[in-house]
């Protein structure tokens, strides 16, 4: 076993893991928990947050 094969392992073992995450991620499992953080920025109470972000000092 030379340094190619140990190369080609490693490709290999790079290619089934992106391929893992991809499944994972488009997973029907996934997908409530994806909706739920992508709608957090938008959780926000508006009437305190606003009132921070406007006064900062400079």
């Amino acid at each position: 076993m030379d340094i190619n094969d140990l190369r080609s392992l490693l490709t290999v073992a790079g290619l089934l893991c992106f391929l893992a995450i991809v499944g994972w991620a488009y997973g029907k499992g996934s997908q409530k928990g994806f909706a739920g953080a992508a709608n957090l920025p938008f959780a926000e109470r508006d009437d305190q947050d606003a009132m921070f972000c406007t006064s900062h000092p400079r």
